[in-house]
């Protein structure tokens, strides 16, 4: 079955529910199993590198309590899990990490934080079914 496990975390009920699904499988297959959450927003006008700072601060607390959720739900269910938290392009970042780490399947909720189109799937699941290398769970 599978090796190792990637699910990809942006904090929202969808990405959680698609968590629940990997620790599910991980513990089930005995895989390992890690998660990536990516800090992409920046300000577009930032006045001062201050507010910049600032953002990313404020992203990196967002993502840490993401990563202690997600553990616990993990240790709930006696599954170790590994959170990473990287910048970029949510797409661009998903991919190269799932493959420069040869992770056999990468989990992802179908949609994340955008309200646009609620039943259908989001443009990053979308982006990331295009790219990706490895096989892919989608989540609904």
């Amino acid at each position: 079955m599978f090796q190792k496990i990637l699910i990809a975390n942006d904090g929202s009920d969808c990405a959680f529910k698609a968590l629940r699904a990997a620790v599910k499988l991980a513990r089930r297959s005995g895989a390992e199993l890690h998660q990536l959450s990516v800090e992409e927003h920046l300000p577009h006008y930032a006045a001062t590198v201050g507010e910049v700072i600032e953002k990313q601060l404020e992203d990196q607390r967002y993502f840490e309590k993401v990563a202690e959720e997600s553990k616990q739900i993990a240790a709930d269910e006696s599954v170790r899990l590994t959170c990473h938290i990287l910048p970029g392009h949510e797409v661009e970042t998903v991919v190269r990490f799932a493959e420069e780490n040869h992770f056999d399947l990468l989990v992802i909720g179908h949609k994340g934080h955008s309200k646009i189109w609620p039943f259908h799937m989001g443009s990053t699941a979308s982006k990331i079914a295009d790219h990706v290398k490895c096989s892919l769970l989608i989540v609904q």
